[in-house]
């Protein structure tokens, strides 16, 4: 018997979505439909793929006031923002169109013989399970780049934002996907644990370390199985120097953006223990304490809406607990004129003199790290598990070229914003923040496989020649 689940907008607790929970034999069902089609699209020529992706970029084009709007009832955030999510949707067509060209195309090359030829073939059928932050472009950057490729699809997205993943599933049919093509499972962790002990070929699955790490586990003994993983990051932003009020202001960017519910967000602020240090922190206090809260739909808009959750909100209450338990000094983030139980201020805590965990705390939360010197600095932004983005903030070419060389992530910036990444080049990091197999631009890569073929019209004697190795033939 199905169970029911909803979800509700955190901002006000309405009802957004309600619909009953998908259990193992919806699963099998689904994936069983994706099997059945997979041949069929994936003898599709590649153009008649693209024709179908582009029809669906059309219609988020067309649907983008619509989209936004729902993603912003269903998560929380600011309309200003999710209006840039909307309009990513359909501009991830045409730069998974360009990445699969050059990423993943067909290259032929003329040989003695023949031609000698590089193709790709998709994997069969990939579960994708969706998160909450980003519940129509992340999902998106997994599934246009998997369709193109000729792979099928069975797509959870997550609990919390059920409603968004069946919008952009029906804009999929709508675009004419052909039936059994992406198919869509609803449901929370039970459903997902189901869907992954289907017969699926690979999972393609954004969230956070501690997921990620569980699946390498379960799929493990799994020969021949595609992983691609894209989790969180305790990532750290240097900020060394220049304009205290300037630096502050890609410090707020990179904290507090999403209210702090970006996987790239800085989550440590490494700074220099003298004057400029405490300038730049005590900037940064000041321009979190006059960031807007609101709804997702006040006007003015807000900086920050809501968390995914009151629930979401009461963990990063007790993440600041204990950062306060260990030492920490908090230097803002208490604030009494909060809109409703899932909102939280922007919160800065020194732990310069406390004892601290290597935890990605998920919300509005950063960490002020003093150093003596830019080694220390390098050094304080290295110590973490993860390695998904950096970022340094200096006019010093010298500084910037010694960060570059010896910061371990996949995005590291220079006087920009951590969560800043451009979709024509790879997102994705090492450690605890994915398993090298980056998204964004080189998505294409794990969407399909390299085939190698050395080819000739007709066989030809003599090719490969083995008269030197044969033994005289019998006597005419």
């Amino acid at each position: 018997m199905s169970v029911s689940f909803r979800s509700t907008c955190p901002a006000d607790d309405s009802l957004v979505w309600e619909g009953p929970a998908d259990e193992a034999a919806a699963c099998a069902a689904a994936v069983h439909r994706c099997r059945a089609a997979q041949p069929g699209w994936a003898e599709t020529p590649l153009d008649a793929r693209i024709a179908v992706a582009k029809r669906f970029a059309t219609l988020a084009r067309e649907r983008a006031d619509e989209i936004a709007a729902l993603i912003s009832r269903e998560t929380g955030k600011p309309l200003w923002e999710t209006k840039t999510e909307a309009a990513g949707i359909a501009g991830k067509v045409d730069l998974s169109i360009a990445a699969q060209a050059e990423r993943a195309g067909e290259r032929l090359s003329p040989t003695p013989f023949g031609q000698s030829a590089l193709r790709h073939r998709p994997h069969g059928v990939l579960a994708i399970l969706g998160p909450f932050n980003f519940p129509a472009h992340l999902p998106s950057g997994h599934i246009i780049p998997a369709l193109l490729a000729g792979n099928c699809i069975v797509f959870k997205p997550s609990e919390l934002t059920p409603a968004v993943g069946e919008m952009l599933v029906g804009l999929w049919r709508d675009a004419g996907l052909p039936p059994g093509v992406l198919e869509l499972v609803q449901g929370g962790r039970e459903t997902g644990a189901a869907l992954i002990d289907c017969a699926i070929d690979g999972l393609l699955f954004t969230g956070s370390a501690r997921a990620g790490l569980h699946f390498q586990q379960h799929f493990a003994a799994r020969a021949g199985f595609l992983l691609a993983l894209e989790l969180g990051g305790n990532n750290p932003l240097i900020a060394w120097d220049g304009d205290a009020d300037v630096a502050a202001e890609t410090i707020a960017q990179s904290a507090f953006l999403t209210a702090g519910q970006r996987c790239s967000c800085a989550r440590r602020l490494i700074v220099p223990d003298n004057d400029d240090g405490r300038a730049i922190v005590d900037a940064a206090v000041a321009l979190a304490e006059r960031l807007r809260i609101g709804r997702w739909d006040a006007d003015p808009q807000p900086f920050m809406g809501s968390l995914i959750s009151a629930e979401a909100a009461a963990s990063v209450d007790r993440a600041i607990d204990r950062l306060a338990a260990q030492g920490g000094r908090v230097l803002t983030g208490t604030r009494d004129a909060l809109p409703g139980r899932a909102f939280r201020a922007p919160t800065i805590v020194d732990m310069s003199a406390a004892r601290r965990d290597d935890e990605e705390i998920f919300g509005p939360v950063l960490q002020v790290l003093r150093v003596p010197d830019f080694d220390a600095a390098i050094a304080a932004a290295n110590d973490t598990a993860y390695g998904l983005s950096a970022s340094l903030l200096s006019a010093d070419d010298g500084l910037w070229n010694r960060f570059l060389a010896r910061s371990r992530a996949g995005v590291v910036n220079r006087n920009r914003p951590t969560n800043g990444a451009a979709s024509n080049l790879p997102f994705g990091g090492s450690g605890a923040s994915g398993n090298h197999r980056p998204s964004a631009w080189y998505a294409a890569d794990y969407c399909a496989y390299p085939v190698a073929s050395a080819e000739a019209a007709s066989l030809q004697p003599g090719q490969p020649d083995l008269s030197p190795f044969l033994e005289p033939g019998p006597a005419a």
